[in-house]
């Protein structure tokens, strides 16, 4: 089993010391990244009265983003679905025939 690393991630001028598998420490200081990129953005383009606030906004464009891409995945299942049935029912016509 492989040692557990201790790292410090910097959110909104609060340090949050985690404890974590080796394998997480690039998408959590990627993830942390992102955080202060869009609450930067959000605190120079709105009006915001704490971080309180900005950090509820990135939470929901981060939010928004992942249920967007179940919406789109199963748009897509249904789509890949629908022709693999008409294919399907193509070849078995074919196949009845003969």
């Amino acid at each position: 089993m492989a040692e557990r690393l201790k790292i410090k991630l910097s959110i909104a001028d609060r340090v949050y010391p985690l404890t974590i598998d080796p394998a997480q420490e690039e998408g959590l200081r990627k993830a942390a990244k992102n955080i202060e990129q869009l609450a930067r953005k959000f605190e120079q383009n709105y009006a915001v009265r704490d971080k309180q606030d900005v950090l509820a906004m990135c939470a929901l464009q981060f939010a928004s983003k992942v249920e967007q891409r179940g919406i789109d995945q199963q748009e897509d299942t249904r789509e890949v679905n629908a022709r693999l049935r008409a294919l399907d029912e193509l070849v078995n016509s074919k196949l009845s025939i003969k």
